[in-house]
């Protein structure tokens, strides 16, 4: 397919398994109490820094903002985009236990095995050893197997992001492993040079025309009323 096919693609796959589905998250899990583990010390405090007071509608939100508008759609975010790419025919599910997926490199034609994440700071400094690990197993079996692979076909592929956003700990990586962010992934993945920068654009314009249909307000209004008539509270 062509790129303006391929950005087509891919922005429905946005709105559809990114997007559309938080909302349905947001109004079928995280409006339900019984989808949180509650610090009962912490989401008193929360609740009167957001509603100067001890209230329902303040546990509410103290519980369901950090959850809807950080951890739940974050978390799911490079799943779905490691999904997206298995099913769109850009790469495989990679057989090799600690990568994610296998694409051809449409810059230099060589077999990838990448390990997908997020954004330039989304690794600990103790995530960086057990990563290399990963590299350097998928490297032994490699010789084992007699398969022609060297360090630059072991890549950390991040999917935002520019090279200068790195932090220190994928430049530790970098220094035995490529790490390929942003446009320069997209480009080896897509084979399309500009693809990242037209993909964001495209992005921009599809979330501005998007509906709210107020879903945000409708989930922390329905969990406020679960919990003023829940036991665990003791509002008087």
């Amino acid at each position: 397919m062509d790129e303006t096919q391929l950005l087509n693609i891919v922005k429905s796959y946005f709105k559809e398994k990114i997007f559309e589905n938080h909302k349905k998250n947001v109004l079928e899990n995280h409006s339900k109490l019984k989808s949180y583990k509650i610090n009962p010390i912490l989401v008193k405090y929360l609740s009167k820094i957001l509603e100067d007071d001890f209230t329902p509608l303040g546990i509410a939100k103290a519980l369901y903002y950090p959850r809807v508008l950080g951890t739940s759609i974050n978390t799911s975010f490079g799943t779905r985009i490691q999904n997206m790419f298995v099913e769109l025919g850009l790469a495989n599910g990679s057989l090799i236990k600690g990568m994610d997926i296998e694409f051809i490199d449409k810059i230099d034609n060589r077999k990838k095995w990448c390990q997908l994440k997020s954004g330039p700071n989304t690794i600990n400094s103790e995530d960086v050893n057990p990563l290399l690990k990963k590299f350097s197993t998928v490297a032994n079996l490699a010789r084992t197997n007699s398969i022609n692979l060297n360090n630059s076909d072991l890549i950390l592929g991040v999917l935002y992001g520019e090279e200068s956003q790195l932090s220190q700990h994928y430049k530790r990586i970098d220094e035995k492993h490529p790490v390929i962010i942003g446009k320069e992934f997209w480009h080896r993945l897509t084979g399309y040079p500009n693809f990242y920068q037209k993909l964001v654009r495209e992005l921009d314009i599809l979330i501005l025309s998007l509906g709210n249909e107020d879903f945000f307000k409708r989930g922390y209004m329905a969990l406020a009323k679960e919990i003023e008539s829940s036991s665990s509270f003791d509002f008087s």
